[in-house]
């Protein structure tokens, strides 16, 4: 068990996961993108050319709260 703790509640050992993205066109998982989010013309978010890091996702198993982090790049 990780030793990660629960900003809301305080709970010690988060269940790891990730947040799904399903969209059109998705890897089928969420990515985090520096800086502002920017939309072309079409209402499509603009991020040629940033990195993109892979978002963990942490759940408290008593409250609930997610906790995410974007540690490794893509």
């Amino acid at each position: 068990m990780n030793q990660l703790r629960c900003t809301h509640c305080g709970t010690v050992g988060l269940e790891p996961g990730y947040v799904e993205d399903t969209g059109r066109a998705s890897f089928g998982f969420a990515r985090w993108v520096p800086g502002f989010l920017q939309r072309n013309g079409f209402g499509v978010a603009k991020a040629s050319g940033r990195p993109r890091w892979q978002l963990d996702a942490f759940r408290c198993p008593k409250c609930a709260h997610l906790e995410l982090f974007a540690a490794n790049p893509l």
